[in-house]
């Protein structure tokens, strides 16, 4: 084993997001960027929580981080909705510019007809069509791994709801 080298064979691959946050987070602290570097700063830490909590500390993988990205997003956007309703603009207008930094740092957000179609060959290849509705969880199941930070979890359950039943 190489010194810095895990068990596993790998030399620090899961942090490789973290990595790119950090060193984004440090451009633009130089830049004196205070939106970017408030939201990089609250993501990361929401990132370090997701590693303490729990019985013991683990290393996430980029997959998890996606996950707590868009989850962040997530409640950025539901936060400017919230905020637009209440007639707060200026603070909706943050919101949105958080969810929109965050957003660079996810995958490419599928579209409708994507999602449409992932819905309809997971269904097929686990035969669930005929179970109807019963196979709900199954193809949620199926499906969640598949869309993690691409699309939200609430538009793909209505389209599976739409197309079991």
């Amino acid at each position: 084993m190489v010194d810095g080298e895990s068990s596993s064979g790998h030399t620090g691959v899961m942090a490789e997001m973290k990595a790119r946050l950090r060193a984004e987070l440090t451009a633009s602290m130089k830049a004196r960027d205070e939106l970017r570097s408030s939201t990089l700063r609250m993501v990361l830490t929401a990132i370090t929580n997701a590693e303490v909590s729990g019985k013991q500390a683990r290393e996430l993988t980029d997959d998890d981080v996606t996950g707590i990205l868009a989850s962040e997003a997530k409640k950025r956007r539901e936060a400017a909705a919230a905020f637009d309703a209440g007639g707060r603009l200026e603070l909706a207008a943050k919101e949105q510019a958080e969810a929109a930094i965050i957003a660079e740092f996810l995958p490419e957000p599928l579209s409708d007809e994507q999602i449409a179609d992932l819905v309809g060959s997971t269904i097929e290849d686990l035969g669930a069509a005929q179970d109807g509705m019963r196979a709900m969880g199954k193809v949620m199941g199926a499906l969640t791994p598949r869309i993690k930070g691409r699309a939200d979890g609430g538009v793909v359950a209505a389209e599976v709801r739409r197309q079991l039943s």
